[in-house]
């Protein structure tokens, strides 16, 4: 079964979801790369969190639009995202927000955390394609050895 097959949402579907992690993007704030991300949230009950990137003149303190969602998730209560998209690109490219933005490292490591079997959603040029976290981050850190 492939990871589009394995959907958490009978209502919200993956583009949909996509369509809202863009709509976050656009609330960021990237005065430094102007590389607006945006994440959209899938949890049980077809909720929705989004977020997005935060810059700041102190690079190391910026938070990715990803880790911002988690933030606001256990802020909120919430453990356990059933599925997330990203989305964003440069603001000055013609094909801003329609090519894959992948999660970072730190931010796949902190989902981990979460729910290792999170779908991530990006884009593409043939519309929203769904990746298992698992694949994306095969040898996560884990404080279980097993």
């Amino acid at each position: 079964m492939s990871a589009k097959e394995n959907w958490p949402s009978q209502k919200i579907t993956p583009d949909d979801l996509l369509k809202m992690a863009r709509e976050a993007a656009r609330r960021s704030y990237a005065p430094y790369s102007r590389f607006h991300v945006g994440a959209a949230m899938l949890f049980e009950g077809d909720e929705v969190i989004q977020s997005c990137n935060v810059e700041n003149a102190s690079y190391g303190i910026t938070i990715c639009a990803e880790r911002s969602g988690v933030v606001i998730m256990v802020s909120q209560g919430k453990r356990k995202p059933l599925a997330i998209a990203v989305a964003g690109s440069h603001e000055d490219r013609d094909d801003y927000m329609t090519l894959a933005c992948p999660p970072c490292g730190a931010c796949r490591q902190t989902l981990m955390e979460f729910n290792p079997d999170i779908l991530v959603v990006m884009a593409s040029k043939d519309g929203a394609k769904v990746w298992e976290l698992r694949k994306l981050l095969p040898h996560s850190f884990t404080l279980d050895p097993d």
